[in-house]
């Protein structure tokens, strides 16, 4: 079998797959070395080609995001991205799917049981 060397510029074409089944591919490979922000932006990629499977890992990744953030207005935008994708996902039936989905419900209601015991500002 020929191999045909790779070079930067081949990113983003498809080869042997789809251009989503190249974004999903990309979104594991960032994720796997702990580079969230690129795992997002390429599941997201691959989500808005049709991919089922990378709406689930967009919004897990997403959830994780929104856990280490520190500023709680990204980490709230965060959570509703990560649920509508979640909820929108064609196999949003699957037990993965739904796992998910509760834990991103719990992960929104702990933050707004936290905002609830936060003093209020003096103005």
């Amino acid at each position: 079998m020929l191999v045909r060397p790779w070079s930067p510029a081949d990113l983003g074409r498809p080869t042997d797959g789809t251009w989503a089944d190249v974004a999903f591919g990309l979104g594991e490979l960032y994720e796997h070395e702990g580079d969230l922000e690129q795992a997002a932006d390429w599941y997201r990629r691959a989500a808005e080609s049709g991919r089922a499977d990378a709406a689930l890992r967009l919004g897990g990744v997403l959830g994780r995001m929104a856990d280490a953030g520190s500023a709680a207005d990204s980490a709230e935008e965060l959570l509703a991205e990560a649920t509508r994708w979640l909820s929108g996902a064609h196999d949003a039936t699957t037990p993965d799917a739904i796992e998910l989905i509760t834990d991103m419900l719990n992960r929104q209601l702990r933050r707004a049981a936290r905002r609830g015991l936060e003093p209020a500002h003096a103005g």
